[in-house]
């Protein structure tokens, strides 16, 4: 596999030259082959057709990015024509999600493809350098299976339940002590010896569902994962929002009633202290006692009236923080994942309930509200897409 390009020189060719026009239509190529799915291989000339380059330019570039090991040409049958892929020599991806007590490690090819997952639980106590090297065991063991090592990787995500400012430095989290105040990415690259990249694991849902999942289509969406926490990803116009200092989406603590239970960040009656796992789990502690989100999910579907009713009212508090956050934004679509989505309907009917409630008519009249496609992975398939977005293949001056 082709090194890493950090080496790669730094001075730009000139705009409109011959290097420089190169490159970017190399570019164009890498980026359409990546986004190709499955069982949807391209022929030169779909890739002459969807970039509107010469088929003979084409040609040039797909020669050239097979000699660099980028690409690979696949002898097609019938009618189809040679086929083009992105070549597994030409690297790998890596994607690593932190949740309340569990970690995973995801790895893809360069279209974004996982070829190897695992999920552990963990502490949720944990220290920051424990979990990251319980992470780089998980990781070497995979790649192992894949024949690979470490040096093979080019770019890693990292996605951590807490809001994480621009220099990638964990805030203040309640759902993982053991990070507050850490430098994610330099502590993560220590550890791994891969170049990281970290976001909050809301914001790498929104991203996967948006690309591959129920967010497919709409350039405004949010995704809201309920689970230990309430957060939100938001897709605007097609991009990842992230505020000012990289902390947007923080919408579980929108406060419902100030007169309300107290959360854990300290306030009073925030929408997280009324659905989330934890009041879940403290709601029906006596009939119920350390019952899983599937126990309680199951007690819901075999008729109990507790569990019923808890999913109920989290659901009426979820719509209306929600109505909140879409008379604000005005998203097409929300997707609601994390593990209290499991409830499927349980929850949703009551989150639709309190939508039509708080939200303008126009607007809960015309937003989409379904469960995340993606289950449990959405987190780390969007982290594996950032560090997918982060990788470019391509030095200034193009190759070949």
């Amino acid at each position: 596999m082709p090194a890493e390009r950090d080496d790669a020189p730094t001075s730009a060719p000139a705009p409109g030259s011959t290097a420089s026009l190169r490159s970017a239509n190399q570019r164009r190529v890498i980026r359409l082959l990546q986004q190709q799915t499955a069982g949807e291989p391209l022929t030169q000339a779909d890739i002459a057709r969807s970039t509107q380059l010469a088929p003979a330019t084409v040609s040039n570039i797909v020669r050239d990015l097979t000699a660099a090991g980028m690409v690979e040409t696949v002898m097609g049958s019938g009618r189809r024509g040679t086929t083009v892929r992105i070549s597994r020599d030409a690297g790998l991806v890596v994607g690593i999600d932190f949740g309340h007590r569990h970690v995973r490690v995801a790895i893809g090819d360069l279209t974004g493809e996982v070829i190897a997952d695992e999920r552990e639980p963990i502490a949720q106590d944990h220290r920051y350098g424990d979990g990251l090297d319980r992470a780089a065991a998980m990781l070497d063991s995979l790649l192992a299976k894949l024949d690979a090592t470490r040096e093979d990787v080019l770019n890693i995500g990292l996605g951590l339940p807490a809001p994480i400012t621009r220099e990638d430095v964990v805030m203040s989290s309640a759902i993982l002590p053991g990070w507050v105040g850490v430098n994610a990415r330099v502590e993560a690259e220590a550890r791994l010896g891969r170049p990281a990249h970290i976001d909050n694991d809301a914001n790498l849902g929104a991203l996967a569902e948006h690309r591959h999942g129920a967010g497919m289509g709409h350039p405004n969406m949010v995704f809201v994962k309920v689970s230990s926490g309430v957060g939100a990803g938001m897709i605007l116009d097609g991009e990842l929002f992230r505020g000012s200092h990289g902390t947007a989406g923080e919408i579980g603590h929108l406060t419902i009633d100030e007169q309300g239970p107290f959360c854990r960040c300290g306030s009073r009656g925030c929408l997280e202290a009324y659905a989330s796992i934890g009041m879940a789990a403290t709601a029906l502690a006596d009939q119920l006692p350390n019952a899983s989100i599937d126990d309680i999910v199951a007690a819901a579907k075999n008729g109990n009236v507790s569990a019923l009713r808890m999913f109920e009212d989290a659901g009426l508090h979820l719509g209306w923080g929600l109505a909140m956050l879409a008379n604000l934004i005005d998203p097409s679509a929300i997707v609601v994942g994390g593990d209290m989505a499991r409830a499927g309907d349980l929850l949703l009917d009551s989150i639709h309930i309190g939508m039509r409630r708080h939200a303008l008519a126009s607007v809960s009249s015309t937003t989409l509200v379904t469960r995340a496609a993606l289950g449990d992975r959405a987190s780390v398939i969007g982290a594996l897409l950032l560090a997918l977005d982060r990788t470019d293949l391509v030095p200034a001056q193009g190759l070949g």
